[in-house]
């Protein structure tokens, strides 16, 4: 349990809307603001009386210069401010205010106002935050620095500050914006943040990476965690799309543990390692206690690993890290997690055709567990060198993909996608085979979980064929992940239903 603060963030053009949003965001918020930059100017004044609210009222009226909506220069933002500063205001409590640090010296609230002065910096972080740090805490405000990262490494300095806020005994809020830098808006309340920023909805996110209120509460338990909290997560260099925290945080609820489960975006995974990890070198301590890892980093992170398990070590790729004691085990629960459905759904895999497409660390564990399984497996892949290469390691057949030219799937009785063909996103509409070449294939396996059914699972039903979708190989391989960290037994119905009810199933 922390002593942070979860604000949530109303943006709507429409001021009749507004005692609305604020109703709604009450039942996550300790915080409300309200960005009157977002709403229409005749609207803005008349809203004034609209700031009703249980919780404390965070006013925000940024300009775009600063990163907001408001199209107003200096003297219209000093006109807009005057109202609260000329007028006074009715409950010193209930009302707080977001100003720029260039309005540090021109606005003069007065004491007994909780005005938060905030740094908004889209391009990147600024080189000297400590002087940023000490001009926009000049006047005993609380200090907000968000900058854009798009690497997790990035965030560190804005994070390390955190350490000097607690040491001068003033309040700070640390924000890396977009998807490489959720970490901080989920672990910040827990090592000693004063608030964190949250969005009223899905689509209605003020900023990049922001989280809905409903998850940071719900999901993420923000509020609950402490510097004692083991933080696990998903490594890889897209983690946007990932449910994974929706399934291994359910687990960790339903189990009354002490344990989160965080999206980690990782571009170059050694200097995570190096600057994020490692005991003898990382510049953060936030008690990592392990990992899931995806694409690109299964066979990359073998070299930071003191052990690796057999069937990891068989497969040549790892997508489970567990550490303890300062060591780091290695294990694949991708190969069992993959097998456990197909067989249930296919039966006796010997001597069964299969044709596995795709190169990657997946492809890798599948063909590991046909193989031990007795499937006549050949590889279809497009990129040659790769291909060949892991074809070689397993003695398995390779067919060349190349444009225009599509391997019959009639070749087969089971056909399995390892790509990221029908990822959510840029690829969702690609298919690695359309409906009239199933003639003859006996089952689909798309190892791909969100969307729920990819157009491969549609073209596979055109054609009469059975499939099955990635849901379960990431609830098997998930389920096994947790008894590797956590020596229990897998909630399966929790952590099923958390990927379910996020894919809206």
């Amino acid at each position: 349990m922390n002593n942070g603060n979860i604000c949530v963030s109303v943006c709507t053009a429409n001021g009749g809307e507004l005692s609305g949003q604020i109703k709604k965001a009450e039942e996550f918020a300790d915080v409300i603001e309200v960005r009157f930059d977002c709403m229409e100017p005749q609207d803005i004044v008349p809203s004034f009386a609209l700031l009703d609210s249980v919780k404390p009222v965070l006013l925000t009226f940024r300009p775009k210069e600063h990163g907001g909506n408001a199209d107003v220069n200096l003297p219209g933002r000093i006109g807009f401010w005057m109202t609260f500063v000329r007028d006074g205001v009715p409950d010193e409590e209930k009302i707080w205010f977001d100003n720029e640090p260039d309005l540090a010296n021109i606005l003069q609230w007065l004491p007994g106002c909780t005005v938060i002065r905030s740094f908004h910096d889209f391009s990147g972080v600024p080189d000297d935050l400590d002087a940023l740090f000490d001009t926009l805490s000049a006047k005993g405000d609380v200090v907000k620095i968000a900058c854009s990262v798009d690497t997790i490494t990035n965030a560190i300095p804005i994070w390390k500050l955190l350490e000097r806020a607690r040491s001068e005994q003033k309040l700070y809020i640390p924000i890396a914006m977009g998807e490489a830098g959720k970490w901080t808006r989920i672990l910040g309340l827990a090592h000693g943040a004063f608030m964190t920023y949250a969005s009223l909805d899905a689509g209605s996110e003020t900023a990049p990476g922001q989280i809905t209120a409903r998850d940071m509460a719900d999901i993420y338990r923000v509020k609950e965690l402490d510097e004692n909290t083991g933080v696990y997560g998903i490594v890889g260099g897209n983690t946007g799309y990932s449910v994974s925290p929706f399934m291994h945080n359910a687990a960790f609820r339903s189990q009354k543990m002490n344990a989160v489960f965080v999206p980690l975006q990782v571009s170059d995974l050694d200097e995570f390692m190096l600057r994020m990890v490692k005991p003898d070198t990382r510049e953060v301590e936030l008690n990592f206690k392990g990992f899931s890892v995806t694409n690109p980093h299964k066979r990359s992170i073998m070299r930071h690993l003191d052990f690796i398990d057999e069937t990891a070590a068989a497969i040549g790729a790892v997508n489970t890290v567990k550490i303890e004691d300062g060591k780091f085990y290695g294990y694949n629960t991708d190969a069992p997690g993959f097998i456990e459905p197909l067989i249930n759904r296919f039966g006796d895999l010997k001597g069964a055709r299969v044709a596995i497409f795709g190169a990657g660390g997946a492809a890798r564990a599948c063909i590991y567990a046909l193989k031990q399984e007795g499937s006549d497996l050949t590889l279809i892949a497009r990129d040659p060198q790769k291909a060949k290469k892991l074809s070689g390691e397993f003695d398995i057949r390779f067919h060349h993909l190349t444009t225009g030219r599509r391997l019959p799937a009639s070749a087969f009785d089971i056909i399995v996608n390892a790509t990221p063909l029908g990822t959510a996103g840029d690829l969702e509409n690609e298919s690695i085979v359309t409906a009239e070449q199933f003639n003859g294939v006996r089952l689909v396996y798309d190892l791909i979980y969100n969307p729920p059914e990819t157009r491969l699972m549609r073209e596979a039903t055109a054609a009469n064929v059975p499939v099955i979708g990635g849901l379960e190989m990431l609830i098997a391989q998930g389920a096994r992940q947790f008894k590797i960290w956590t020596g229990l037994d897998a909630p399966l119905r929790e952590m099923s239903g958390g990927v379910r009810s996020r894919l809206g199933l």
